[in-house]
């Protein structure tokens, strides 16, 4: 088993128990390690964060399952594995509630500025200068939904129960009450608050560009917990550093972790370091899904999250 990005510690020792690791992401000779034992892997450890590339894939011979802790798979190449009849995991839907619990918190945060107002009381600011700015209320406002998936249902109910609207965009219109819009900008024209759930990958890189932004406009903000590609961040710094929209709160970046400096000091963004499904208790279901997924390939039994062959 090569180990090309640890999980858990506790998940990790039920893999050493179960099975040889080889752990190419602590090797100072990796060259030398894929020489060596390449030709005897048969699985394959890693994250959504750090992927599998297939130049790696292609010095694995024996391959037969990739199993990755975190729901996106662009970093991983899946068409490449599925070509070679390799299994390729996931582990979606124990991140949903976690994932959608800081998408809300980016809005309430950006929308009622609460690392200004933390600032504010810490600094000294309220006892010499009274009360901080007026912020902006979420009641009524329209919350729209890039990618209405598992994630995006879950930001949906729970923006309802702070009694905003709820609009979406994604590939076809779906049996759901709320208003549907056939493409970013029309959302984003209709919308206070744009927020991203849709997959990563080439498909959705640069949807959201200067015209979406435009249409959301200067009394909008853009909140994103899919991936940094799905936005051109020149674009975005333009927009807020010009009041071209009011503000935004960011979980994902075009190049993580090394934020753009133009970026990072604008003072209307809230930032988190894409961490949204990181609480302990989900990370670790996570890693247990991982461990799962291996023990029931090399069983011979039905993989829990496999992701689906092409057509």
């Amino acid at each position: 088993m090569l180990v090309v990005q640890p999980i858990l510690p506790a998940q990790m020792q039920k893999l050493e128990a179960a099975y040889r690791l080889h752990h190419y992401h602590s090797s100072t000779d990796k060259v030398a390690m894929i020489r060596d034992i390449g030709s005897q892997v048969r699985g394959v450890v890693t994250t959504g964060g750090k992927g599998f590339p297939a130049g790696l894939l292609g010095q694995l011979p024996a391959l037969e399952i990739v199993a990755s802790s975190g729901v996106g798979t662009d970093s991983i190449a899946v068409e490449a594995c599925q070509a070679r009849n390799v299994a390729v995991t996931n582990t979606p839907d124990v991140l949903n509630d976690d994932v959608a619990d800081l998408g809300i918190g980016l809005v309430i945060a950006a929308l009622r500025q609460m690392p200004q107002g933390h600032d504010y009381v810490r600094s000294g600011d309220w006892a010499r200068q009274g009360m901080m700015n007026f912020t902006a209320t979420l009641t009524g406002k329209v919350l729209g939904i890039v990618g209405l998936g598992r994630i995006g249902r879950e930001v949906a109910d729970r923006a309802r129960a702070l009694k905003m609207r709820v609009a979406y965009t994604g590939r076809r219109p779906q049996a759901v009450d709320y208003d549907y819009y056939d493409s970013a900008e029309a959302l984003a024209r209709a919308c206070d608050v744009l927020v991203l759930t849709c997959p990563g990958g080439e498909e959705t890189r640069g949807l959201i560009g200067a015209k979406e932004l435009a249409a959301l406009g200067p009394n909008g903000w853009l909140v994103n917990i899919s991936r940094g590609s799905v936005v051109d961040e020149k674009a975005l710094i333009a927009a807020l550093s010009s009041g071209g929209i009011r503000g935004a709160g960011l979980d994902v970046y075009a190049d993580e972790p090394n934020v753009d400096p133009a970026l990072a000091r604008l003072p209307n963004v809230v930032f988190y370091p894409h961490h949204s499904s990181g609480s302990i208790e989900t990370r670790s279901r996570m890693s247990q899904l991982v461990v799962d997924n291996l023990a029931a390939h090399f069983s011979g039994r039905p993989l829990l999250t496999p992701l689906p062959s092409p057509p």
